[in-house]
């Protein structure tokens, strides 16, 4: 039976769009999963470090029997594709995937946290997960639209689509 997860994604560095148009199709070529929706792309300020450009950042719905720590391994060989570094704590990145949601899950492990711990705090997480989840809800927490109206004040841009 499959699951459904929602994957965060950003980027800020060599073509964000380009990275994210890519690895939206690398998250459908997963084993056992398939791509059921992919939110449009929004541009948002740096958190943490601010000495780094904008980042472009999308919400994608796949379906998948793989388990939450196999997805996991999933997303961070697709990072290493796409040339992810980690430097520094909210470096520049070419790549970012993040596990937001799996199913109604709550689990917190080495390296894993479901819900991602900081997903209602981030608008850039919350209105392209809504523009494709309408009814999200975050275990533990609530309502996704509930959360996304404390952030109300940082709305994002939806980027056009570009051919």
């Amino acid at each position: 039976m499959p699951h459904i997860a929602f994957i965060g994604l950003g980027s800020n560095l060599e073509d964000p769009r380009s990275q994210l148009q890519r690895a939206f199709a690398e998250l459908g070529g997963l084993p056992e999963t398939r791509l059921v929706a992919r939110s449009s792309l929004y541009r948002s300020a740096p958190m943490g470090y601010l000495d780094q450009p904008e980042f472009v950042n999308a919400v994608a719905k796949i379906e998948t029997t793989l388990t939450p720590r196999a997805l996991l391994q999933g997303l961070l060989q697709i990072e290493h594709r796409h040339g992810r570094e980690r430097t520094f704590r909210n470096a520049p990145r070419t790549l970012d995937m993040d596990i937001l949601l799996y199913d109604d899950e709550q689990l917190h492990e080495h390296g894993l946290t479901v819900p991602h711990p900081q997903m209602h705090l981030r608008p850039f997480v919350l209105q392209p997960l809504l523009e494709i989840a309408p009814d999200a809800a975050i275990p533990g927490m609530g309502r996704a639209v509930m959360a996304f109206e404390k952030c109300r004040d940082k709305m994002l841009e939806a980027l056009p689509d570009v051919a």
